[in-house]
């Protein structure tokens, strides 16, 4: 019988791949490879068991390295790191709280992510790596899991694809009452899964509805950076980024969430259409992103968060402005305050959220989300 192309060529894949591999030299120029006697985890970072961690880095050609810890400017402690024979750089920290760290590495002067590892932070700039220290509301845990869904379509309001990552909760069939839906914007520089990657957002949400602290519900995590024509972040100056690149981010996302993203939503979900039944949170640029849509549309949600945002003291908004000169009628129409688990307000505020220290931002909170106790 003749053997089609296709089958020789998976035959000589299926035969190369069991063959052994030699040693060969490597080429000129090629960096080292780690130790061969040694299994990977001893010259990767890990946690261990006294929840302390061990920074690891396979760099033997490099003079000095450190690694630097926390995540912002302010709070970044470099720590150094001593050198093996192998060429293993490590340091151990002293024990540590549960919950999820940023780090990276120097190198040399060279600002590297942890090679030994998959978890890096979700950024337009890939800079930096992350590590869980477990016993918190952010594990993976034995608990019924809700799912995620990732919505595209093309938005005519930004003339581009666009993307939303919905989780639903466990069992959710689209059948019974209608839930009540969180819209969420994350802080700039980060991406459509830092609020997976970085936020936990699953893990979180699973773990209190098992502990019965919140009611089902659904949350949207959208896309802050609308990367609209001239709208696109990387090509405007720091200095550029508050006076020009928010305010214009901030309308087009705004049009994209209440021309496009919500009316999605209500189409594809089971999902309340009452202001009551809709929350909207952000942290840093996206807690600017909540200001902006939350106060432009007062009587479309009925929660609203902004975490360690940016507020009009440092991005002016006349709409926003007008709205915060009138705190009783903010009151009235955003009627559930924050009554959840503190352990998910200390995550985003303590460690996935950037604080805005020094550089205007202010912490107002109006209302936080619904995320109400079961039974209330």
């Amino acid at each position: 019988m003749r053997k089609s192309p296709a089958s020789l060529l998976l035959s000589a894949l299926i035969l190369g791949a069991s063959l052994p591999l030699s040693a060969s030299p490597l080429p000129a120029g090629f960096p080292p490879l780690p130790p061969q006697n040694m299994a990977v985890n001893q010259y990767v970072t890990q946690v261990n068991a006294d929840r302390s961690i061990t920074f690891r880095l396979f760099a033997p050609l490099a003079k000095q390295v450190r690694v630097l810890t926390g995540a912002t400017a302010e709070s970044c402690v470099p720590h150094a790191m001593a050198k093996e024979a192998n060429g293993i750089w490590s340091f151990r920290s002293g024990v540590l709280p549960p919950g999820l760290y940023e780090y990276f590495f120097s190198v040399d002067g060279l600002r590297s992510i942890d090679t030994g590892t998959a978890w890096t932070k979700p950024q337009r700039q890939v800079n930096t790596s992350l590590v869980l220290v477990p016993g918190s509301i952010l594990d993976v845990r034995h608990v019924p899991h809700g799912e995620l869904r990732t919505l595209t379509w093309h938005s005519s309001q930004l003339q581009r694809e666009r993307q939303v990552i919905v989780w639903t909760p466990p069992g959710y069939n689209g059948q019974g009452n209608a839930l009540p839906v969180l819209y969420f914007y994350h802080g700039f520089g980060d991406t459509l899964r830092s609020g997976l990657d970085q936020g936990r957002v699953p893990e979180i949400m699973d773990n209190l509805l098992a502990e019965g602290k919140i009611k089902p519900m659904l949350v949207v995590m959208a896309d802050t950076e609308t990367d609209a024509n001239g709208i696109i972040a990387e090509d405007y100056l720091p200095q550029e980024r508050r006076k020009v690149f928010y305010p214009l981010n901030a309308d087009a996302a705004d049009r994209e969430l209440m021309y496009e993203i919500i009316p999605l939503i209500n189409q594809r979900f089971n999902v309340r259409h009452d202001a009551a039944g809709r929350a909207l949170a952000g942290l840093s640029q996206g807690g600017y992103q909540a200001l902006v849509s939350g106060m432009s549309h007062l009587d479309s949600f009925g929660a609203l968060a902004s975490l360690s945002g940016v507020t009009t003291t440092s991005v002016p908004n006349d709409k926003v402005a007008a709205q915060l000169a009138k705190p009783d009628a903010i009151n009235r129409q955003l009627k559930k305050p924050y009554s959840g688990d503190r352990r998910a307000r200390q995550h985003y505020r303590q460690r996935y959220c950037r604080a805005e220290k020094n550089t205007g931002a202010e912490r107002r909170e109006v209302r936080l989300p619904q995320l109400a106790k079961a039974g209330t």
